[in-house]
Parts: structure tokens; C-alpha cells; sequence
């Protein structure tokens, strides 16, 4: 999610693979219309000896068919109810645990994603070790980092710090005692439903662990502005939502990526709009604001190790990405407003 990169610290190492957390897991997989993406994904799934549950949420591609061809077993949501990534990923645990009752453990998957070999094993042994870790994430990877300069954000946005974790994405192993206490993910939420589950785990006393190793290959496929809009735009509606949500709690989150929004995506354009009249050259004075903003992303980035272009590419980016994530925080309280959720915000297809 953009402009998420909370720093941590080093996360301890894994203990052996005997002490891997006990009993069955299985896995959910959640899609709509991804096509050779969900492919790839059920492929590298092929072998495994536990359950496979694919979630189809109105694909018209013949995602859920293919799912079964290679033996998945295919949960289709009822289009009459609104589709949420928080939806289908609950519907995929009921499945699962009535074909597979003893399941304890979860590795969870969207559809544009493929598990790459030695995750399994590496989170396994951080479950095993700590029996107070509720979900365990680990180096999310774009597939194609030079496709577009906004896959290479993506690749960027992945790689966040190793250690304990204030929340993690939807590709994530979860312990199912943990998702048991708080009552698995909230289907309303179209966006950010992922950070309210772990805020919700870890009031619950649950932690939440980033380890070093790389755990999926995710195919963002995203060429166009207007995809970067819509998936920016999304982000601000998540921190809008799980912020309103947990503002009063003793866990708070996104409370430095509201701050962020209101102030460079609301009150700094209101002013240079409002100086407009004064003189046509004044909003100019702009440019050096969010010209520093972005070098001081920047400058944390270059301090964590990566390179000077990621670095100034992610940094211009998230001075960028202030409007449209105002937009999206304005279309959440617009909503809160009106008593009703928008549909879902999609850059994808």
C-alpha cells in the first residue's frame, strides 16, 4: 500500500524446521478475472498435500474452471452481496475448514501471486517458535520491475523493513487461533481490510512478524496513470477507513499516513489555490515544498539501502501520490456521510 514503510527492528532467526508449528494448513486463494496470473499462481501450488481453496469473486474469464481443473476446490461468490477481498478471503476459511476441520494454519494468496519455493518452510519455523505470532509475512516481489515505472513502485512498496510488524498485506501466513479471536476479516471494508485484521490481532495480543525471506512473485500488471490513480486513490481510502475505525484504540494505525494526506494532499493545495489571486505565480512556490518532501522519502530510503534511482523514484512518487490519496480519503468520509461503502476501487482490468 502506498507510502507504507514503517521502520523495525531485527527480526531474531528462524529456529529449526522441527520446531515448525503443528498440525494441518491449507490455502486460500482469492481472485476476479486475473487470468494467466491465477495460473501461474495454482501452479505453484501444484504438489502440495494440503487443500487448495480458490474464491472467485464474478470472474467472467473461466478463473473458476480452470481452479478446478487442476483440482482446487472453487468457492463462487453470490454476486448479489458486494465483492470484497475481505469476503472472499472469509468464505475461503469456512470452506476450508469444513473439508479440512483440524486446519490450524492458513497461507493465504491473491490470485495475481505465486508462492515461491522455501517460503512455507521459513514462516512455518517463526509459527513453531512463537506461539504468540499470529501472521507471518515475508518479501512480496514484482515480477516484472521494469515493465512501467509503477511496477517498479510496487517492487518498491514490497520491501518493507524485516521484524515485528504493525500489519502485513494479503499475502500472509495466519495462524487460525489468531483469526478465531478476532473474528476473521470484516467483509464490509473494501479496502485496508488486511491492517484492520492485524490492528485487531495485535489488540488480541497477537504479533505480527516480517521475516527475510522472499514469500510471492505478484504480477501488478499496471502500465497506466489512471491504474497508479485508482490504486493510490485506494490507499487513501484505507487509511481513512482503518484510522476512523481505530483512532481511539491503544493500537492506532495510519495515524502518520492521515496526517501525511490532510496536510500535503488537502491543506498545502488549498493555500496555493488560495494565493492564486494574489498572483498567478505564487502556487510556484509549490514545487520547492513537495520537491523536499519528496527528498526526504528519499534520503530514509537511501539510509535502508536502496539505490538512488528506487530511492528518488518512490520519493517523487509519494509527493505525487498526496491527491489522489485525498481523494480517496475524502470518498471514505463522503460514504461515512451518506451511511453506505462505495463499490470497490479497482486498477486492474
Amino acid at each position: 500500500m502506498t507510502g507504507i514503510l514503517p521502520t523495525a527492528p531485527a527480526c531474531p532467526p528462524a529456529p529449526a524446521v522441527s520446531d515448525a508449528a503443528e498440525g494441518p494448513l491449507g490455502f486460500v486463494v482469492i481472485g476476479r478475472n486475473e487470468g494467466e496470473r491465477l495460473k501461474r499462481c495454482l501452479a505453484s501450488l501444484a504438489g502440495t498435500p494440503w487443500p487448495v481453496v480458490y474464491v472467485d469473486s464474478g470472474s467472467t474469464d473461466g478463473s473458476g474452471a480452470h481452479a478446478r481443473s487442476v483440482g482446487a476446490e472453487v468457492v463462487e461468490l453470490d454476486p448479489g452481496l458486494p465483492f470484497t477481498a475481505a469476503r472472499a478471503r472469509n468464505a475461503g476459511i469456512v470452506h476450508l475448514r469444513r473439508i479440512q476441520p483440524e486446519t490450524v494454519i492458513i497461507q493465504f494468496i491473491d490470485g495475481d501471486c505465486e508462492v515461491l519455493e522455501g517460503w512455507l518452510p521459513a514462516a512455518l519455523r517463526v509459527l513453531g517458535a512463537d506461539r504468540r505470532c499470529g501472521a507471518v509475512a515475508g518479501r512480496r516481489r514484482e515480477r516484472h520491475p521494469d515493465g512501467s515505472v509503477y511496477n517498479l513502485l510496487c517492487d518498491i512498496e514490497w520491501n518493507t523493513p524485516v521484524g515485528p510488524a504493525a500489519a502485513c498485506g494479503g499475502d500472509a501466513l495466519v495462524r487460525v487461533a489468531a483469526l478465531d479471536a478476532v473474528g476473521a476479516y470484516d467483509p464490509i471494508l473494501i479496502a485496508g481490510e488486511d491492517e484492520d485484521l492485524c490492528v485487531r490481532m495485535r489488540q488480541q495480543g497477537w504479533t505480527i512478524q516480517r521475516i527475510d525471506a522472499d514469500m510471492t512473485l505478484h504480477d501488478a500488471a499496471m502500465t497506466t496513470m489512471r491504474q497508479w490513480w485508482k490504486r493510490t486513490e485506494r490507499s487513501g481510502y484505507a487509511f481513512a477507513r482503518v484510522h476512523d475505525r481505530h483512532r481511539a484504540s491503544a493500537v492506532p494505525h495510519f495515524r502518520s499516513q492521515v496526517r501525511s494526506t490532510l496536510v500535503w494532499g488537502g491543506a498545502v493545495p488549498a493555500l496555493l489555490v488560495a494565493l492564486t489571486p494574489i498572483s498567478p505565480l505564487l502556487p510556484i512556490l509549490g514545487l520547492p515544498l513537495y520537491g523536499h518532501l519528496s527528498w526526504r522519502v528519499a534520503r530514509g530510503l537511501r539510509r535502508r539501502g536502496f539505490v538512488e534511482r528506487e530511492a528518488w523514484t518512490y520519493g517523487v512518487h509519494c509527493a505525487l501520490a498526496k491527491l489522489p490519496q485525498m481523494v480517496g480519503y475524502a470518498r471514505f468520509h463522503l460514504d461515512r456521510l451518506r451511511r453506505r461503502d462505495s463499490g470497490l476501487i479497482e486498477y486492474k482490468g
